[in-house]
């Protein structure tokens, strides 16, 4: 039994998609179609580069979303895979809008248009170079919520994945992250900071969720088939109107993406397949379970050795 998957921020590279988009005419007119529905070159900046140009927040989110869809579309018309035979859908944190447009829950316009609104509101939510994100290595949740809940006088951050066994990513203001830093230096516990302009899920947010609620709500969405799992509760989801709610809160709630990898195993899913660019997200689950099967999708030829068992 298998899931699909879908990459988010951090998975992104000047060239990715470059084969398929040579390869097929369809991939180019998806190409296109995002172009103009986001009223700028993103091919150029997806094909070309320069690198801080994709690395922005507003051309990351579709950019990825495009080449996500784009692998799954060569998935569909170009083999015999199964798809149907997936039990759920799922990505992490703008991976998830991917997931929800690949379960012909939300169009492809739409997913494109929410992104782009998403990543201006997420980017803008805190002045530039006033927040960010550490990875915290070694550690699991429970550890890194004592350290929270013991220095809380002192600073706050708030976590904002918990990606993998060993792997908590944490969002605040810069100078928490300093202070958090060095508590956890004192403690010999690895650290890196990340390169985000911004400090994601978590309440500084809040004025991101303002800015996408009424958009999320005005958007029309229908049933995913297959579920989906929300990043919010680590849960399948089935109706229209609970992706709204869980869409709107996950912009300020962590990604809960060990939990959700568990969730999936615990109900049978043997096999995950990455679409999209990156391994990141195969890389977090050999993390989580080493036993379980995994495949990665980001061009023709994959798509093409993928065999259903």
């Amino acid at each position: 039994m298998f899931s699909f998957i879908f990459p988010g921020q951090g998975s992104q590279f000047v060239g990715m998609g470059k084969d398929i988009y040579d390869e097929f005419t369809y991939i180019k007119e998806y190409f296109l179609k995002a172009n103009e529905i986001l009223n700028k070159d993103l091919s150029k900046i997806i094909l070309d580069g320069p690198k801080d140009e994709l690395d922005l927040t507003e051309n990351t989110q579709p950019a990825i979303f495009l080449i996500s869809y784009s692998i799954f579309k060569i998935l569909e018309k170009e083999t015999n895979f199964k798809i149907k035979n997936a039990k759920y859908f799922a990505g992490h944190s703008l991976g998830e809008y991917s997931a929800l447009c690949c379960a012909n829950a939300i169009s492809f316009e739409n997913t494109l248009r929410l992104l782009k609104n998403r990543g201006i509101a997420m980017q803008n939510a805190v002045p530039q170079k006033d927040g960010g994100m550490m990875a915290v290595l070694g550690v699991d949740n429970l550890k890194v919520n004592e350290i929270l809940i013991e220095n809380k006088n002192k600073f706050t951050c708030y976590i904002a994945n918990d990606n993998s066994n060993g792997q908590i990513v944490l969002s605040g203001k810069i100078q928490s992250l300093d202070y958090l830093g060095l508590e956890l230096k004192k403690k010999n516990i690895k650290f890196v900071k990340l390169q985000v302009s911004a400090p994601f899920h978590c309440p500084l947010m809040s004025k991101a969720t303002q800015e996408m609620k009424d958009k999320i709500l005005s958007t029309e969405f229908k049933d995913p088939v297959p579920s989906i799992i929300s990043n919010v509760t680590a849960q399948p989801v089935t109706k229209s109107e609970d992706i709204k709610r869980l869409l709107i809160e996950q912009i300020e709630k962590p990604v809960r993406w060990r939990e959700s990898v568990l969730n999936m195993i615990g109900d049978g899913v043997n096999q995950f397949i990455e679409i999209g660019p990156g391994k990141v997200l195969t890389g977090l689950i050999k993390r989580i379970d080493r036993k379980i099967k995994l495949n990665q999708v980001s061009n023709s030829n994959e798509a093409n050795s993928l065999l259903n068992d």
